[in-house]
């Protein structure tokens, strides 16, 4: 146990924790090491599987929030009723979650990840990201009226 007590040593035990730490400290930022399979996506991440792998935009704000800006091709399912409507999705295609910041849409993931939704990925920043890496945003406005002609 002398080894122990050598000044190298002691130097090479702290910089192998230190950089230990530092290898753990992204992932603990993307929701741990036990996040079921769902990856965060960068924003360009995310276009790249849309476009390569069909990927599905679900935006998991309320429909106030997704009218005042979404991405464009996103589908609206608040969270609140995300799981009474998953019937409606494809539990083999990729699936990415949006929602403002992205942490919301994390515990959105590890819901479709409980049932059984294959590949599950949340947008990391959500759309403030995408707002911020100057991607276009779809406003969506209410119908107007039809006027009947009789």
């Amino acid at each position: 146990m002398d080894f122990l007590f050598y000044q190298n040593t002691i130097y090479f035990l702290a910089f192998a924790l230190v950089a230990g730490i530092m290898l753990a400290i992204p992932n603990l930022r993307k929701g741990g090491f036990g996040s079921q399979g769902v990856s965060s996506l960068s924003t360009k991440e995310a276009v790249q599987m849309a476009n390569k792998s069909a990927a599905i935009f679900i935006d998991i704000r309320s429909a106030e929030e997704y009218k005042n800006g979404s991405i464009p091709q996103a589908r609206n399912i608040p969270i609140d009723e995300l799981e009474e409507k998953t019937a409606s999705l494809s539990k083999s295609k990729p699936i990415i979650l949006v929602c403002n910041m992205g942490r919301i849409a994390q515990k959105a993931a590890t819901t479709l990840k409980k049932l059984n939704f294959e590949e599950v990925h949340v947008l990391s920043g959500g759309i403030s990201a995408w707002n911020q890496d100057g991607l276009p945003l779809k406003k969506h406005t209410a119908a107007a009226p039809r006027k009947h002609n009789r």
